[in-house]
């Protein structure tokens, strides 16, 4: 029997929903054409600098941006994510999410929003990780810089993998961390650690062998989050047995360091 125009049987609908196969991927994430997570998190980045604009900015950084002491000995670790949502200045900020838009949106769309995000916040953290296991003690650091290194190595990572020119974002990516070396108070530790976690994360995501993909990708994931974990107690020991050293030793050398904008 025909069904009057305009109306949807509810079973045929759902019966023709599971019959549509989700475009996927070359790397197995569900393929998206709406990047909205970049805007998503340009619009956190940015919304949070208009905050520190009416707020102290000072004393947000002192609060939020990443600090070794603060980090080990007074056990505030979430500064390890929050400083790299915070920005010293306006071209800082104006330049992280120039290279956000840039960068996050082919490879949003190619990794679709979970795995995205994945690799925005390893990156994020692993940039953190480094810049709190090599920097001074009392060193106070923010930026976005250890994400966006990680979203640059991992478009060259899963570019090579599907063979195309990946030369542009090679140049920007050397270029970049170049500069950290030229330019006084850029964190270069954390350019360098989020590229490697970005890269290693792009990796597992893009070599991760076609037969139960996803569950490769999950336990390489996880492997990595291990090693940033590891990494992170390590340091941590390191600086509360360096601490109890200097307290017997009667000296203060520990508490040197300074602002740095990544």
């Amino acid at each position: 029997m025909a069904a009057p125009v305009g109306f949807h049987c509810p079973e045929c609908v759902q019966e023709a929903s599971a019959k549509t196969r989700q475009v996927v991927s070359p790397i197995g994430g569900t393929a998206v054409k709406d990047t909205y997570v970049t805007k998503v998190l340009i619009g956190i980045n940015v919304g949070l600098f208009l905050v520190s604009l009416v707020a102290n900015r000072q004393e947000l950084i002192a609060q939020w941006g990443m600090n070794p002491y603060a980090v080990s000995v007074l056990g505030e670790w979430w500064r390890l994510l929050t400083a790299a949502f915070l920005h010293a200045n306006l071209w800082h900020i104006g330049f992280n999410m120039l290279v956000l838009w840039l960068v996050g949106r082919p490879l949003e769309s190619l990794l679709g929003h979970g795995r995205f995000v994945l690799l925005y916040v390893l990156s994020a953290l692993g940039g953190s990780i480094a810049s709190y296991a090599f920097s001074p003690l009392n060193t106070i650091s923010v930026g976005a810089s250890g994400a966006i290194f990680g979203l640059m190595a991992g478009l060259l990572v899963a570019g090579r993998s599907l063979r195309v020119d990946v030369t542009q974002i090679a140049v920007l990516l050397v270029l970049n961390f170049l500069i950290g070396f030229v330019v006084a108070g850029i964190d270069w530790r954390a350019h360098l650690g989020g590229a490697i976690v970005g890269a290693m994360v792009a990796a597992v995501m893009a070599y991760a062998p076609k037969q139960s993909r996803t569950l490769w990708q999950i336990l390489g994931v996880l492997a990595i989050s291990g090693l940033l974990v590891v990494a992170m107690m390590l340091r941590t020991a390191q600086i509360q047995t360096d601490i109890q050293s200097e307290l017997l030793n009667g000296r203060g050398q520990l508490m040197s360091g300074s602002t740095q904008q990544r």
